[in-house]
């Protein structure tokens, strides 16, 4: 009972340390930041939404996408608390690479930034080729020969486990 304790006080503390090691450290967001863009990787003529929780519940901003020519749009209360939205397109004469794009708080100094990043390809997820490899496999795979011995694999685990269960009722010991 003792060592049972001593061994999750132990382990309780690890993960608390744990805890405090990989914890985020999250700064004041006074010298910028806290812009979500979205998408973050777009190519010219896309459509960008920016938001930000940093204006108040009803803050509203200016928002300052120059650097990758877009210029200056609004940014207004949406419907999600406290946050901020506006949008742009991305110029079609937009060139490939990181621009920041600013907002401005209308209520006080604020100004938070966010990053996107601008390319000449679409970013594609990788598409699905074949069957699914989750090591599972199937009754008509293609080799015949392997799949005849996970069958007997199994079946013999199978009658060994039941074995060593009726032993173990019978008082035979294992």
């Amino acid at each position: 009972m003792r060592r049972t304790a001593r061994l999750l006080t132990g382990t309780a503390l690890a993960v608390a340390a744990a805890g405090f090691v990989a914890a985020p450290a999250y700064a004041d967001d006074d010298d910028g930041g806290g812009l979500e863009v979205f998408p973050s990787q777009a190519v010219p003529g896309t459509q960008i939404t920016v938001n930000t929780a940093e204006c108040g519940t009803e803050g509203t901003a200016t928002g300052d996408a120059g650097a990758v020519g877009a210029g200056v749009f609004t940014l207004a209360p949406s419907a999600h608390d406290g946050e901020a939205v506006g949008q742009f397109r991305v110029p079609p004469s937009a060139q490939p690479g990181t621009y920041e794009i600013v907002a401005k708080c209308a209520e006080g100094d604020r100004q938070v930034t966010g990053d996107l990043v601008v390319t000449l390809t679409a970013p594609r997820g990788q598409e699905p080729r074949g069957s699914v490899k989750t090591g599972v496999g199937g009754a008509l795979g293609p080799d015949p020969v392997q799949t005849a011995a996970g069958v007997a694999a199994l079946a013999v685990a199978a009658a060994g486990g039941t074995w060593l269960l009726h032993r173990r009722a019978r008082g035979d010991g294992i």
